[in-house]
């Protein structure tokens, strides 16, 4: 059983928007801090935005004010809203779960693509 699943990657002029959309599994949505992270070619894994179970949020500084992480616990989905892309927003994006924010990942989705343009 695949427990999370990605969507939303596109093409996007700069200054764009995407909504990318990941849906878990009940049993990991339930007991998880659910996060959005990105793998580029040649750069570290970057951690993105969280949102734990009583809906608390952070942001790493290069996308605060421009990405809000959000969930819908009855469709068992988080989302990230994504605004004002850049070209160095190009990557792939993955949704994870953790047992606690911070603890370290125990789930992670196949991820999807979101090419910025300039």
């Amino acid at each position: 059983q695949v427990e999370l699943v990605e969507s939303g990657g596109d093409s996007v002029q700069a200054g764009g928007s995407l909504t990318l959309s990941c849906v878990a599994t009940e049993y990991i949505y339930r007991r998880s801090c659910m996060n959005w992270f990105r793998e580029a070619p040649g750069k570290e894994r970057e951690g993105l935005a969280a949102i734990d179970s009583s809906g608390n949020t952070t942001y790493t500084d290069s996308v605060k004010g421009r990405f809000t992480i959000s969930k819908d616990n009855a469709k068992n989905t988080v989302y990230l809203q994504m605004n004002s892309l850049k070209p160095e927003d190009t990557a792939m994006y993955y949704c994870g779960a953790e047992s606690t924010c911070g603890a370290g990942l125990d789930y992670y989705g196949q991820g999807t693509q979101v090419t910025v343009s300039s």
